[in-house]
C-alpha cells in the first residue's frame, strides 16, 4: 500500500510494528520470570526489578531523552531510538550475569516513553487533521497486539527454546521496525508543519499551560485506576471467581481483546469528539470497575468484565494522548512524552494503592474498588479541566485542532 494511501499510511504500520515489539519487550518478561531467576541464581523478588527497573526507566525516558531531541528531526530520532531498542534487547539475549540483564533492560525502555511520545505526534502528521486520535490509536495497536499474541507466543518460545530466545525473536521485531520506518515514514510529514517552538525552551514553554498538568493528572489517575484493578488480577480471577491457575494466561487473551478493541475505538470515538469521548469512556470504566468488584464470584460475569475492563481502560489512551497534543500544539514533543511517562507513573500508582488495600486485609476485589475510585478522580479533573476551559473562552469547549 503507498505511503500516500488515504486508508492507512504505510508509516503508520512501520510505527504500530515498533510499538508491537515494545510491548513484547515491556509485558513478555513476566511469564520468562521463573527461568532468569534461575539462570542468574537470584530470587524472583530480585528478578522482579527487571520489571520495575523498566517501568522507571520508562518513565525517566519518555520526558529527558525526548527533551534532549527537541532540536533532531523527528525520523532520525525514531530511528536512533529503534537502535537503541534493538541494542537492550540484543544485551538481554546475550546476558551473561543478571546486572547485564538489567542494562539491557534500562537501555531497551530508555527508548519506550520516547518512541510513543514522538511516534504519537509522527502519526499524527500522516493524516488529515480529523483523523489524528485514529492515527494514534493504530500506532498503539502494536501495543495492544503485543498483549493478545506477542506475550502467549513469546512466553511458549521461551519456555521450549529459552528464555533468550524470545529476546532474540524481540532483536528481530526490532530490525523489521528500524527497516518500516527507514523506508516507510516520510520525512516530511514526521516534520509536521517544521516548527520547534524554540527547541527545548520552547517545549518546555508548553508546560505553562494550566490545561497541559491537567491532562498529565487525568492521565495519572484515569489509566492508572485500570492498571490497579489489573495487576491483583490474577488473585482475584483464582481466589474470588475460582478459576484454575492454569486458565489465568488464557483469561487474560480476553482482557488483550478488550485491550485492542478499545483502543481503535476510542481513537475513532476522538476524532469525532475528544472531550465528549473522555468523559464517556472514564465514566464508562468507572461502572464496569464497580461491577466487577461486585460480581467476581460470578465466573460468566467475570469474564464480561475483563473484556470491558481491556476495552473501556485502553479506549482512553488515544484520548489521552491527543488532548495533551492538541493543548501543546505549539511544541507537543516533550508535552507526548510525558503523557507517556504518566501512564506509568499511573501504573505505579494504581499498582501501590491496590497493594495497600491487599496489605489491609481488604480482600482481592479491594484493588477494584481502589481501581474504581482512581478513575473516578480522574473523571472529576477531566470534569473541572473541561469547566476551566469553557470558563476560560467563555464558550462551549472548542480545543485547538493543530498538532505541529
Amino acid at each position: 500500500m503507498s505511503v500516500r494511501s488515504p486508508s492507512l499510511p504505510a508509516g503508520l504500520l512501520a510505527l504500530a510494528i515498533g510499538a508491537f515489539g515494545i510491548g513484547l519487550t515491556e509485558f513478555v518478561i513476566m511469564g520468562l520470570l521463573p527461568d532468569v531467576a534461575a539462570d542468574f541464581a537470584v530470587t524472583e523478588p530480585v528478578a522482579g526489578w527487571l520489571i520495575s527497573g523498566y517501568a522507571l526507566s520508562v518513565a525517566i525516558g519518555g520526558v529527558a531523552l525526548t527533551a534532549a531531541v527537541t532540536r533532531l528531526p523527528r525520523k532520525q530520532v525514531l530511528l536512533g531510538l529503534m537502535v537503541l531498542f534493538i541494542v537492550g534487547n540484543l544485551l538481554s539475549a546475550v546476558a551473561t550475569s543478571y546486572g547485564i540483564m538489567m542494562v539491557g533492560r534500562i537501555v531497551a525502555a530508555l527508548c519506550h516513553g520516547a518512541f510513543f511520545g514522538i511516534g504519537a505526534v509522527v502519526a499524527a502528521g500522516l493524516v488529515a487533521p480529523a483523523r489524528r486520535a485514529g492515527a494514534i490509536a493504530l500506532m498503539f495497536a502494536g501495543l495492544t497486539i503485543a498483549n493478545v499474541l506477542g506475550v502467549p507466543f513469546g512466553t511458549f518460545l521461551g519456555q521450549h527454546f529459552g528464555w533468550r530466545s524470545t529476546f532474540w525473536a524481540i532483536t528481530g521485531v526490532g530490525l523489521v521496525a528500524l527497516a518500516g520506518v527507514a523506508l516507510l515514514v516520510p520525512g516530511r510529514a514526521a516534520e509536521g508543519d517544521g516548527t520547534r517552538a524554540g527547541g527545548l525552551r520552547g517545549e518546555l514553554r508548553a508546560f505553562t499551560h494550566p490545561q497541559v498538568w491537567l491532562s498529565l493528572a487525568i492521565t495519572v489517575l484515569g489509566f492508572g485506576g485500570m492498571f490497579g484493578a489489573f495487576t491483583y488480577i490474577a488473585f482475584t480471577l483464582t481466589e474470588v471467581s475460582g478459576f484454575a491457575s492454569g486458565t489465568v494466561p488464557w483469561l487474560l487473551v480476553l482482557f488483550g481483546v478488550g485491550l485492542f478493541a478499545g483502543n481503535l475505538l476510542g481513537g475513532r470515538a476522538a476524532d469525532v469528539s475528544l472531550s465528549r469521548t473522555l468523559v464517556v469512556v472514564l465514566a464508562a470504566l468507572t461502572a464496569v470497575l464497580a461491577a466487577f468488584a461486585l460480581t467476581a464470584g460470578s465466573q460468566p460475569l467475570t469474564l464480561a468484565s475483563l473484556v470491558l475492563m481491556g476495552g473501556f481502560g485502553f479506549a482512553t489512551v488515544p484520548p489521552l494522548q491527543m488532548r495533551i497534543m492538541r493543548y501543546a500544539h505549539e511544541a507537543p514533543t516533550l508535552a507526548s512524552g510525558a503523557n507517556i511517562a504518566a501512564f506509568n507513573v499511573g501504573n505505579a500508582l494504581g499498582a501501590w494503592v491496590g497493594g495497600v488495600t491487599i496489605a489491609a486485609g481488604l480482600g482481592y476485589t479491594a484493588p477494584i474498588w481502589a481501581g474504581a475510585a482512581l478513575t473516578l478522580a480522574g473523571l472529576g479533573v477531566l470534569l473541572v479541566a473541561l469547566r476551566l476551559a469553557r470558563r476560560g473562552s467563555g464558550a462551549p469547549v472548542k480545543e485547538p485542532a493543530t498538532v505541529a
